[in-house]
């Protein structure tokens, strides 16, 4: 069993994996990080970036790159739609993979990239939220960067890192880098997975059994197991322990796996997620009480609805439940209206609403009341009557490269009253505001970042007592920003990988399930060889088609009329009438049997324990021992094998 890594984003796996012949890939995530090495793109074209010098190398410079890269704030940008890096392909090509297993949302967006336009013919599974959320996903950042495409696209300064600053000339694989897939790819991409539930047992090719269970991170979120007669592997990626609105973690079905991969911990390991929500709604308070307006970049799915609950909730106890909330986004309605759909799919204390009946999620009241507005743009109909300030605004995208972030940075960063509050821990927020500098709004960062910590984490494994730990090798090195964290198991066999790495896991299978049909069954005739052991032969053809093994009755062979008698035997002939011997043996019935044979002059020593027969005749010797007889032989060889046939005929057979 081997591992392939192919991307070195440790919030955004994609690894494959090749078991019994099948080449399973776990997760498909998007290394989204890259545009940040863009210019943003406005819904309007700004003055300010349309008048940026170009820059040039000191050396080198190639006048066809004129234009490609920008000088802005001390930094240079690419002046191009923005690109983004995929899951390695080289190692081994997407149209070999036979299965995708998607753990939850935020793991799939480089799935348009894999299933489309490669040759991909496997199947992919996911649950249904991770499905329907991941559209919305996928269907926002087709549109966010559709709706501001650029002219050209700038491909000239990939050959030229050597001659660029940081961070471009550090750039990883900038080569394959690639833009926005289409709105066509992510249909024919989602078009090929199947949705399953928690806890359902899925059938894989016959390979192994795929269940998906709970994660406790996100709406539908999961890990997986795969799970044979004899091995058994769990995926843990983008797990919480902590109590939100998705249903817990499934801990139990993760016990005493023989191989466990564990990626996807916290990219905020130091900070408390409850913490930063207080921060974030006395910031936003403080912001409404200076009459300024706040921003909250922000995905359209996930920590937003908690969002949603505790700043309405802490603004009407500030005093402050006047002010308006616009959540603006290309998929706004359709996530708001799905997320109070998914009952089954939510901790207890929401699926109770649901019982009362009740809407699980508190934005649908906030909708009802106007409190909560949402909308497509900020130029969609509608929006700019109702729109009023000091306000809060949801919208995207957290890199604020594009989408309806980047247009309230425009109007609102020269106002030292206004805000931004970033929450997602995706992106570096310094980087991300590089380009707007000089900014007179003011920006916190609080990161809300459910998933496991490292000491979560390694409670987690404690608990799970898992043969084999398979993690990250940055996950054993101590974190940049606390040297005291890092995945810590003395007791367990770790195992540790790097982007590009292929591993291999020690995984070997040593049995596997073979069935046999009823008419064979029926030809079983048990014959007991000791207290409480049975023993039967069975003789039929071995079939393997999906991974199944299953015997079958031998095909009773026909002969012609013409055949000569003489013809050889069939293979199935020749095994129908192997027997097997067993049981001990009984000298004074071998001695019997050898006279009855024509042997004479059989002389009977004993020696301690040992038993030997003297055939004075023959100038042959059999020894008898605990678990061995042998036939010393002087003679011809005609005279052994005669011997031989004498003796088994004293045993018992089936």
């Amino acid at each position: 069993m081997r591992l392939y890594c192919l991307s070195g984003d440790l919030a955004k796996p994609c690894y494959i994996i090749t078991f019994k012949g099948l080449r399973i890939m776990l997760d498909c995530g998007l290394t989204e990080q890259t545009v940040l090495n863009f210019l943003p793109l406005p819904f309007v074209q700004s003055l300010k970036w349309s008048n940026l010098p170009n820059f040039v190398p000191s050396r080198d410079h190639d006048p066809q790159m004129d234009g490609e890269l920008k000088d802005c704030c001390g930094r240079v940008f690419v002046d191009s739609t923005p690109e983004f890096n995929l899951p390695m392909d080289k190692i081994l090509d997407f149209s070999e993979v036979d299965v995708i297993l998607i753990s939850n949302y935020l793991n799939m967006l480089a799935l348009p990239y894999i299933t489309e336009n490669t040759g991909f013919k496997g199947k992919v599974y996911a649950t249904e939220p991770t499905l329907q959320i991941g559209r919305f996903f996928l269907e926002e950042l087709v549109d966010y960067i559709e709706v501001s495409p650029k002219a050209c696209t700038a491909r000239l300064w990939k050959e030229k890192l050597h001659l660029l600053p940081s961070p471009l000339s550090e750039a990883f694989r900038a080569k394959k880098w690639r833009t926005i897939f289409s709105l066509k790819d992510v249909q024919g991409s989602l078009s090929k997975v199947t949705i399953m539930g928690y806890d359902e047992k899925l059938d894989i090719l016959g390979a192994f059994i795929a269940t998906p269970v709970s994660s406790g991170y996100c709406l539908g979120s999961s890990n997986w197991v795969l799970s044979t007669a004899h091995e058994k592997i769990c995926y843990v990626s983008g797990s919480s322990t902590l109590t939100t609105h998705p249903r817990p973690i499934n801990q139990s079905a993760l016990k005493h796996a023989d191989v466990l991969i564990m990626t996807g911990l916290t990219q905020a390991p130091t900070v408390n997620p409850d913490t930063k929500l207080g921060e974030l709604c006395m910031n936003v308070a403080l912001t409404i009480r200076n009459n300024g307006s706040a921003l909250i970049p922000c995905y359209p799915s996930g920590v937003v609805y908690d969002l949603f609950e505790c700043l309405t909730q802490n603004l009407e106890n500030a005093g402050l439940n006047n002010v308006p909330m616009f959540f603006i986004s290309p998929v706004a309605d359709s996530s708001l209206a799905y997320s109070n759909i998914l009952a089954e799919w939510l901790s207890s204390a929401k699926q109770n609403k649901v019982y009362l009946p009740d809407d699980p999620f508190p934005h649908a009241f906030y909708l009802r009341n106007n409190k909560l507005k949402h909308y497509n743009h900020v130029f969609s109909e509608g929006f700019s009557k109702d729109f009023r300030q000091p306000c809060v605004v949801f919208c995207g995208h957290p890199s604020l490269r594009f989408g309806d972030a980047v247009h309230f940075i425009e109007m609102w960063g020269n106002n030292p009253n206004n805000s931004i509050i970033f929450t997602e821990p995706d992106f570096p927020y310094l980087q991300v505001l590089a380009p707007f500098q000089p900014l007179a709004m003011k920006a916190f960062y609080c990161p809300i970042d459910t998933s496991l910590n490292y000491q979560q984490a390694n409670k987690l494994i404690k608990e799970l007592k898992p043969n084999v730990l398979v993690i990250p090798e940055a996950y054993t090195k101590p974190h940049p920003s606390a040297p005291n964290l890092f995945i810590e198991q003395p007791d367990k066999k770790i195992i540790t990988f790097k982007c590009g790495e292929i591993i291999r896991l020690p995984l070997k299978r040593k049995l596997d399930r073979i069935y046999i049909t009823s008419e064979l069954a029926q030809k079983i005739s048990p014959k007991e060889v000791a207290a409480g052991v049975t023993f039967s032969t069975l003789t039929g053809v071995l079939q393997v088609k999906d991974k199944v093994h299953c015997i079958q009755p031998c095909a009773d062979s026909i002969k012609d009329e013409t055949t000569s008698s003489n013809s050889a035997p069939t293979k199935e002939d020749v095994l129908k009438n192997v027997k097997y011997e067993f049981g001990s043996i009984d000298v004074d019935a071998v001695m019997k049997r050898l006279t009855q044979d024509g042997f004479s002059n059989i002389k009977l020593d004993r020696t301690g324990g040992a038993l030997t027969l003297n055939l004075v005749n023959e100038d042959t010797v059999i020894k008898f021992e605990d678990n061995e007889t042998h036939i010393i032989c002087g003679g011809k060889p005609t005279t052994r094998l005669k011997l031989r046939d004498t003796i088994m005929k004293c045993l018992q057979s089936f």
